[in-house]
């Protein structure tokens, strides 16, 4: 049910799959077994890795609002950062799943207070309804999941399409905020990838391994 759900395409791609797809779906199955597979040890590294990575970038005395999210399926997991982010006077949200517009995400505050509840995918998220939201256009800085990137700054997620739905504004101009760096394992990373018109391209990448700073951002 879980992986159906984030395979369905976006709701103006066309209804039968094209070869663009097919090419998502099946690098998605590759990427999301290396993931699982990594052990609770490796995946702690990775963290740490992160975390070195992040603080050579300085991204984070840059942005005061930042969202993030809670690693799930083996992805690189940025949730030790929130003691030090809340620690720093930052301000913290998480991804939401919109209740009420379809595939879309809306920002809600999280702070050592915050209660969790299981979204239909299996995601810990804030309640919609009990939490501050931020609008999405004045987060300073997100930190996105991915299931691959490139070093163009293209990104393959899990298939929903809620973050290129949510920010797709940024189309019209990509210096619109907030800044979108995805999270990676270092093995995510393709030669290239297929790209379709929704896609929404990433300011960088960090994974345990580099930071990637795409020309123009």
């Amino acid at each position: 049910m879980l992986n159906q759900a984030l395979d369905e395409p976006l709701a103006d791609a066309p209804k039968k799959p094209g070869l663009i797809a097919t090419q998502k779906k099946a690098l998605r199955t590759r990427m999301r077994k290396q993931r699982k597979a990594l052990t609770v040890r490796q995946q702690k590294i990775a963290t740490l890795n992160l975390m070195k990575q992040l603080n050579r970038s300085r991204l984070l005395l840059r942005y005061t609002y930042i969202a993030l999210y809670l690693g799930n399926d083996g992805e690189l997991n940025p949730e030790p950062l929130i003691p030090l982010l809340l620690a720093r006077k930052k301000k913290i949200y998480l991804p939401v799943i919109h209740p009420l517009i379809k595939h879309r995400l809306c920002f809600c505050e999280f702070n050592a207070r915050t209660k969790l509840q299981t979204n239909r995918f299996g995601i810990k998220e804030p309640s919609f309804s009990l939490s501050k939201k931020m609008d999405r256009q004045h987060l300073s800085l997100v930190l996105l999941p991915l299931v691959a990137f490139d070093v163009k700054g293209n990104r393959v997620g899990m298939g929903g399409g809620f973050y290129d739905r949510s920010f797709a504004y940024k189309h019209k101009s990509a210096g619109n905020k907030p800044r979108l760096f995805g999270l990676a394992h270092a093995f995510q990373e393709q030669p290239s990838l297929p790209t379709e018109s929704w896609d929404v391209a990433l300011d960088g990448i960090l994974t345990d391994k580099r930071f990637y700073r795409f020309k123009g951002n």
